[in-house]
Order: structure tokens, then C-alpha cells, then sequence
């Protein structure tokens, strides 16, 4: 086990460390996050950069926190997923490579897409200064 793995085992909860550095998913209305409506940003769990303001979040009815655009594109990467029989794009924080959850072609305008992202694998931060973990 590498040292930075062991800080990440140190650091994360044990669901946590599954669905952000082994790509987990968790069940589908869980999450803490998905019907978090205050107005705020969304930044990744395990090295707080920024990735999805609250204004473009919405209900996909999937059961996740699903956004419609990325606060800032440098802060979310991609890659293909062929895991589970099926043909997806995997999201990725682009700083310290955590598992986000996946981008689908079937969002609302206007960008079509949706980010639909573990709750596990981000920290809601209020702009009245509440913090929640997902």
C-alpha cells in the first residue's frame, strides 16, 4: 500500500474511500446531498476544489445530485468507462483524480448535460457558511 493511499485510508470514511479512490457508486437515493437546495458551491471531498455551483443543480429523478455545467472547467476531468456492459464517460476531479460519478447527454439547456455526481465524493459549502459532507 503506497503512503498516499494510507492517507487516503486515513483521511476517508470507508465508503468514501470506495466510491472517491475505487470508483464506487453509492445507492441511488442515499445521498445527503441530493436534495440540498440552499445556495452555495459543490467542491471535491477529498481536496476541496471547486466543481459545481448550487445554481446549476437539479432533480434528474436518477437519484443522485445531477448538474446541468461545472463551475470551472479546469476542475473536472474525463475519461471512457466500459465497466458494468455499458459505454459511459467517467468524471474525475481533475487535481487529486477522485471519483466523481458520470456525464450523460440528457440534461437541460443549456448545456445538455448532466453530471450526475456521489454525494460521497463532494462537501456542500453554504453561502451562510454551513458546511455539509456528503
Amino acid at each position: 500500500m503506497s503512503d498516499t493511499d494510507k492517507n487516503w485510508r486515513a483521511t476517508l470514511s470507508d465508503d468514501e474511500y470506495r466510491v472517491c479512490r475505487e470508483a464506487g457508486t453509492e445507492r441511488p437515493f442515499t445521498g445527503v446531498l441530493l436534495d440540498e437546495q440552499r445556495d452555495g458551491i459543490y467542491v471535491c471531498k477529498c481536496c476541496e476544489a471547486p466543481l459545481f455551483p448550487s445554481e446549476t443543480k437539479f432533480d434528474a429523478g436518477c437519484g443522485w445530485p445531477s448538474f446541468y455545467k461545472q463551475l470551472d472547467e479546469g476542475n473536472v476531468d474525463y475519461r471512457e468507462d466500459l465497466s458494468h456492459g455499458m459505454r459511459r464517460v467517467e468524471i474525475f476531479c481533475k487535481q487529486c483524480h477522485s471519483h466523481l460519478g458520470h456525464v450523460f447527454p440528457d440534461g437541460p439547456a443549456p448545456t445538455g448535460q448532466r453530471y450526475c455526481v456521489n454525494s460521497l465524493s463532494m462537501t456542500f459549502k453554504g453561502e451562510d457558511d454551513s458546511v455539509i459532507k456528503g
